[in-house]
C-alpha cells in the first residue's frame, strides 16, 4: 500500500508558475496513467495562460477563491468547486482572495513540463 503525505511532498514550480506538491504520479509511486498534486497560488498571484496538448485536468479548489479562464470563458471559483479542463484548452487561474488559493490538480496522463505550452508572456 502506498500512502503519501502532503507534509512530506517536496514543492516544485511548474512551467506555468504554480507551486505544486506532487502526491502521486509515475515519478514517486505505482501510478502510471495520471497524477495528483496540490497547487498553491499566493494572494494576488496567477498562473501563466497555457494549455496541455494531451493532458486533461481537473482542478478542485480546497481553500480560497479565484477567477478561472478557459478559452475566454471566465468564472469565479471558490473552495468546493471542481473545474474540468479538456486537452488543448487555454486556461489561466488568478487568486482574487486574501488567502493562499489551494487546489488539487488531477492530470491524465500525468503532468509533464513537456506537455505544457505557455501562451502568454510573464
Amino acid at each position: 500500500m502506498e500512502v503519501k503525505s502532503l507534509d512530506t511532498a517536496p514543492p516544485f514550480i511548474t512551467k506555468d508558475g504554480s507551486e505544486i506538491r506532487e502526491l502521486l504520479a509515475h515519478r514517486n509511486s505505482a501510478i502510471r496513467n495520471q497524477s495528483l498534486a496540490e497547487a498553491r497560488l499566493p494572494a494576488g498571484a496567477s498562473t501563466q495562460e497555457h494549455y496541455h496538448a494531451r493532458t486533461e485536468e481537473i482542478y478542485f479548489i480546497t481553500a480560497g477563491s479565484g477567477r478561472m479562464r478557459i478559452e475566454g470563458e471566465m468564472a469565479d471559483v471558490k473552495s468546493g468547486d471542481a473545474i474540468a479542463i479538456p486537452p488543448g484548452k487555454r486556461h489561466k487561474l488568478w487568486n482574487t482572495g486574501a488567502e493562499t488559493l489551494k487546489l488539487l490538480c488531477c492530470c491524465s496522463p500525468a503532468y509533464e513540463h513537456s506537455d505544457t505550452i505557455i501562451t502568454e508572456d510573464k
